[in-house]
C-alpha cells in the first residue's frame, strides 16, 4: 500500500484542474448553438434588442407614413370626384340656359325675311360621295361617313379572326418548340454518351502512352547514367595524360627556345612566350633614356629658334614704331613751314588790298583735276572745281588773293590751310585780281 504525499496530491490537483478546463473548452468550441469564444454575449444581446426597437420604430414610422398616403389618396379621390360633380353640373347648366335664352331665332345670322331658311336648307352632307364636300369645306373627316357603324363591325369581326389565327399559330409554334426541345435533349443526350465514350478511350490512350514513356524514360535514364560515367572515367584519363604531358613538356619548364615562331628569327608565339630577358629589358630602357634625351634636345632647340624669332619681332616692331614717329615729325615740320608760308601770303593780300570787281581767273596744278572759270567778287573767289572721278563738280570758296588753295576728298570747301594737309591744290596771284 502506498502513502499519498503533499506533492502527489498537489500533481493530481492539478491534473484534474487541467482536465477540467479542457473539458469547458471544449463544450465551448463544439457546442455550435452556445459557440461564445471571444464575445461578450450581455452586450450582443443588448444589441439584438437595441436592433428590434429600432425595427420596430422604423416600422411604426413606415405605418405612419402609409395611413397618411392612404388619407391623402382618399382626399384625392374625393376631390376628384367633387370636381368631375361640379364640372358635369355647370355643362348642365350652360346647355340649360343656351336651350332658353340662346335659341336659333335670337342668333345674328337668322334672316328676318325668311325665319325658316337655315330650317328649308339642305343639310352640311346628305352622302359620303356629296359634291358639296370639298376639301376646304371641312365637312367630312375620317371616320365620320356614313358607314362608320358598318366599317366599325367589320373591323371588329376581322380582329376577332386575327386574334384566332394568331392563337392557331402560337399553339402551332409551341408545340413546333416543344418538338424541336425534345430533339436537342435526345440530340444532347446522344452527344454527352458519345463524348463520354470518347473521353473513356482517351484515358486509356493516355495511360499506354504514359506507360510507354515511363518505359522509354527509364531505358533512356539508365543508358544516360552508363554514358556519364564512360565519360567521367575518360575525362579523369585525359586530364592525367594532360597534367603528365605539362609536367614534362617545355611550357612549364619555361624553355625560351619553345616560343620560337616559324615565320622569323625575331617573332614568337604568344601563347607560348614567357616574356623578355634581364638583357633584352636593360637594352630597352637604354633606347628609351636615348630617345628621352634626344626630344629634350629638340626642345631646347626650338625654345631657343622661337626666343630668336621673338627677339627679332620685337625689334622689328620697335624700328617701325621709331620710323613712323620720324614720320610724322617730317610732316608736322612740313605742316608749320606750309601754315607759316600761307600766313605770309595772306598778310600780304591783306596789304595790297583791291577794289571790287568781277573778272574771270583760271587757277590749275598739276594732276588731272582743275579749277573751272573762277569770279572773284568783292576779294572773294568763287568756283567750281572739277572732281578727279566722274567728272564731279564740287562747290569751294577761297580766301583773297594769294592765298593758297588747299582741298581734302570728302570736304565740300576749300581752306587756305586744310587741318587734314592734302597739299596745294593751286596758287590765286594777285595779278588775277
Amino acid at each position: 500500500m502506498e502513502v499519498a504525499q503533499p506533492k502527489d496530491l498537489e500533481e493530481d490537483f492539478g491534473l484534474a484542474k487541467r482536465r477540467y478546463a479542457e473539458l469547458r473548452r471544449q463544450k465551448r468550441i463544439f457546442n455550435a448553438r452556445n459557440r461564445i469564444i471571444g464575445g461578450d454575449k450581455e452586450a450582443w444581446d443588448v444589441q439584438v434588442y437595441d436592433q428590434k426597437i429600432k425595427e420596430a420604430t422604423e416600422k411604426a414610422v413606415q405605418e405612419t407614413f402609409a395611413a397618411e398616403m392612404r388619407q391623402n389618396d382618399k382626399i384625392a379621390c374625393i376631390s376628384e370626384d367633387r370636381e368631375r360633380r361640379d364640372r358635369k353640373n355647370l355643362c348642365k347648366a350652360i346647355n340649360d340656359f343656351q336651350q332658353s335664352f340662346q335659341k336659333p331665332e335670337t342668333h345674328r345670322e337668322l334672316d328676318l325675311s325668311d325665319p325658316l331658311a337655315l330650317k328649308k336648307d339642305l343639310p352640311a352632307q346628305q352622302s359620303d360621295n356629296d359634291a358639296r364636300n370639298t376639301i376646304s369645306g371641312m365637312q367630312k373627316f375620317m371616320g365620320e361617313d356614313f358607314n362608320f357603324y358598318q366599317r366599325k363591325k367589320f373591323q371588329e369581326e376581322q380582329n376577332r379572326e386575327w386574334s384566332l389565327q394568331q392563337q392557331r399559330e402560337w399553339k402551332i409554334a409551341r408545340a413546333n418548340q416543344k418538338c424541336a426541345e425534345d430533339l436537342y435533349l435526345k440530340t444532347r443526350l446522344q452527344l454527352d454518351e458519345t463524348a463520354k465514350h470518347l473521353q473513356n478511350l482517351e484515358s486509356t490512350t493516355r495511360k499506354a502512352v504514359c506507360a510507354a514513356v515511363k518505359e522509354f524514360n527509364k531505358n533512356q535514364a539508365l543508358k544516360s547514367s552508363a554514358k556519364k560515367i564512360q565519360e567521367k572515367k575518360q575525362d579523369q584519363e585525359d586530364n592525367l595524360a594532360e597534367i603528365s604531358n605539362l609536367l614534362r613538356g617545355d611550357l612549364l619548364s619555361e624553355n625560351p627556345q619553345q616560343a620560337a615562331s616559324s615565320f622569323g628569327p625575331r617573332r614568337v608565339v604568344p601563347d607560348r612566350w614567357k616574356g623578355m630577358s634581364r638583357e633584352q629589358l636593360g637594352h630597352i630602357r637604354l633606347v628609351q633614356k636615348q630617345q628621352v634625351q634626344e626630344k629634350l634636345r629638340l626642345q631646347e632647340e626650338e625654345r631657343q629658334r622661337d626666343t630668336g624669332w621673338d627677339r627679332q619681332r620685337v625689334q622689328q616692331a620697335r624700328a617701325a614704331l621709331l620710323f613712323e614717329r620720324q614720320q610724322q615729325r617730317q610732316q608736322r615740320d612740313l605742316r608749320r613751314a606750309l601754315d607759316c608760308n600761307n600766313l605770309s601770303l595772306a598778310k600780304e593780300q591783306l596789304s595790297q588790298s583791291v577794289p571790287g570787281g568781277e573778272m574771270g581767273v583760271r587757277v590749275g596744278r598739276a594732276g588731272r583735276g582743275g579749277w573751272d572759270q573762277v569770279r572773284v567778287k568783292g576779294g572773294i573767289i568763287k568756283g567750281i572745281r572739277l572732281g578727279e572721278s566722274g567728272g564731279r563738280r564740287w562747290p569751294c570758296r577761297a580766301q583773297r588773293a594769294g592765298t593758297v588753295l588747299s582741298w581734302t576728298p570728302g570736304s565740300p570747301s576749300l581752306n587756305p590751310s586744310h587741318p587734314r594737309g592734302s597739299g596745294p591744290l593751286g596758287y590765286i596771284s594777285p595779278e588775277a585780281l
